[in-house]
């Protein structure tokens, strides 16, 4: 069973849509296999999006991320990954069809309720970077 990795991000718990977006995910038939909630640092931040930590763009995104507290998801079920992706729909909220989660929820590119692992090898170093082993059921 495919595990992917998901971040409510700051939008998300500001807009309370946490509820809505797992019964999303839930209607959509995955499990979780994990959960947290933390605020994320400055370090976590640079490690996580390091593909981008040196863009001109990245202090706005920092700024975004660790400005309040978000939820950490672990998902499983057959395809997840690309389920969720489908699920979500485009980055950019504003390119998103109506009946996505970011299509009916997002803003902008940034603004756009949630992060999701891109395919298996970014899913598995993710879930390794937010959780410890024994804290993934299943």
């Amino acid at each position: 069973m495919e595990k992917t990795f998901i971040i409510l991000k700051p939008d998300c718990m500001e807009k309370k849509l946490w509820g809505k977006v797992l019964d999303r995910f839930a209607d959509a038939g995955f499990e979780i296999a994990a959960c947290k909630m933390a605020q994320l640092g400055s370090e976590l931040l640079r490690t996580h999006y390091a593909h981008v930590a040196d863009k001109p763009f990245f202090p706005e995104i920092e700024a975004f991320m660790s400005s309040r507290p978000v939820i950490m998801v672990v998902l499983k079920g057959d395809d997840v990954i690309n389920k969720v992706r489908d699920l979500l729909g485009p980055t950019d909220s504003t390119k998103a069809p109506a009946g996505t989660i970011r299509g009916d929820m997002g803003e902008s590119m940034m603004i756009n309720v949630c992060h999701a692992s891109d395919g298996p090898e970014t899913a598995a170093a993710e879930i390794a970077r937010f959780f410890k082993p024994e804290e993934v059921l299943g």
